[in-house]
C-alpha cells in the first residue's frame, strides 16, 4: 500500500431505510440497457492492481473506492446507488470496489471497521469518508461536499436526461434525524410528509423502519439471536430476533423465522406474529423479491 491515513473519524451507523428501493430500480435501469453484471462505471480493485488502479488514477481523476462484501444484500443496495451516482458523475469521478471478503489482505490494509466502508482517493492519498450506507440523499450531499473542498467540478448528468428531482425537505430532515439518531424527530418528518403525500412510499418505508430501528436499539443482537435459539416457543424473543435481523440486513433470515413462527402457533399468537410480519414488510419497497416471496410463504403457512 503506497498511502497511509488514520483510521474514519465519522461514523454513519443508521440503517440505509431507502436502499432497497435504490438497488431495485438501479438494476432495473443496467437491465433496460442491456447491461450484465458491473456497470462500467466501475472498477474492480484487488490488492494486486489497488496502486494502479486507485492510488495512480487518482493523480488524474477522483476515485471514489467502496470498501464491501458482495453477497452481504444490504450492502449490494448502496453499491446500486454509487453506481447511479458514478454514471451520473460522467467521469468526473470514478468507482473503485474492493470486495474484501475476497481479498482480506486489502481489507487489512484498510484497517476497516464496517461494511461498506468508502474512502477517497484523490492526488496519490487515500483518506476515508464515511462508514455504513447512506440514504441517496445524504450520499450526494456527503459527496458534493467533500468534491466542493477539493475545487473539483463535478459534471451534470449527461446524456440529455433529466436531472434528478429536488429531494423533498420533509425526506431529507427525516434522513438526517435518522443519522443522528433522532428517532422521534425522524417519525415526525415522515409523518408530516405522509401528511400532504399519503401514497409517497420512501415516507411510508422511512416511518416503519423508524420503528424498526425503535424496537432494536437498546436490544443486544447477540444475545436476542443466542436466546432465540435456545428457546423457539418463545414468541416474544422470536419476533425480537426477527427484528434484529431485519436490521442487520439479514432480511429473508427475519421471514423465514417469522413465517415459521405463524405455522407453528395458533391463534393469538399466530396473529401476532402475522402482523409483526406484514410490519417487517412495510420497511421495504412492495416489488421487493424478498417481499414477493414471503407473501406466498406466508398464505402456504396460513392455509
Amino acid at each position: 500500500m503506497a498511502a497511509e491515513f488514520s483510521r474514519p473519524g465519522s461514523l454513519y451507523g443508521a440503517v440505509d431505510l431507502g436502499a432497497r428501493k435504490q438497488a431495485l430500480e438501479a438494476q432495473a435501469r443496467r437491465e433496460a440497457a442491456g447491461q450484465s453484471g458491473a456497470s462500467a462505471d466501475v472498477i474492480e480493485v484487488t490488492s494486486a492492481t489497488f496502486n494502479t488502479d486507485v492510488v495512480e488514477r487518482s493523480l488524474s481523476v477522483p476515485v471514489i473506492v467502496e470498501a464491501t462484501v458482495r453477497r452481504a444484500e444490504q450492502v449490494q443496495q448502496f453499491s446500486g446507488v454509487l453506481e447511479k451516482l458514478a454514471a451520473e458523475a460522467a467521469g468526473a469521478w470514478v468507482l473503485a470496489r474492493v470486495d474484501v471478503e475476497a481479498d482480506p489482505q486489502l481489507a487489512q490494509a484498510l484497517r476497516m471497521r464496517a461494511v461498506p466502508t468508502v474512502y477517497l482517493a484523490f492526488q496519490g492519498q487515500l483518506m476515508p469518508l464515511f462508514e455504513g450506507p447512506l440514504p441517496e440523499a445524504q450520499l450526494r450531499q456527503a459527496l458534493a461536499q467533500v468534491f466542493e473542498q477539493l475545487g473539483v467540478e463535478l459534471a451534470a448528468p449527461g446524456g440529455g436526461q433529466p436531472a434528478e428531482p429536488p429531494v423533498d425537505p420533509e425526506l431529507l430532515a427525516a434522513e438526517q434525524a435518522v443519522e443522528k439518531g433522532d428517532l422521534d424527530a425522524a417519525a415526525a418528518a415522515y409523518e408530516r410528509l405522509l401528511a400532504k403525500s399519503p401514497s409517497d412510499e420512501n415516507a411510508k418505508i422511512g416511518l416503519a423502519g423508524v420503528g424498526l430501528l425503535r424496537r432494536t436499539q437498546d436490544l443486544d443482537p447477540a444475545d436476542v439471536l443466542r436466546r432465540a435459539a435456545d428457546d423457539a416457543d418463545d414468541l416474544d424473543l422470536q419476533i425480537q430476533a426477527a427484528d434484529v435481523e431485519m436490521v442487520s440486513g439479514q432480511v429473508d433470515q427475519a421471514f423465514d423465522r417469522l413465517v415459521a413462527l405463524v405455522r407453528r402457533t395458533k391463534g393469538a399468537d399466530r396473529d401476532k406474529a402475522r402482523v409483526h410480519l406484514l410490519g417487517l414488510f412495510d420497511t421495504l419497497p412492495s416489488g421487493d423479491a424478498s417481499v414477493s416471496r414471503a407473501r406466498r410463504a406466508l398464505a402456504s403457512a396460513l392455509f
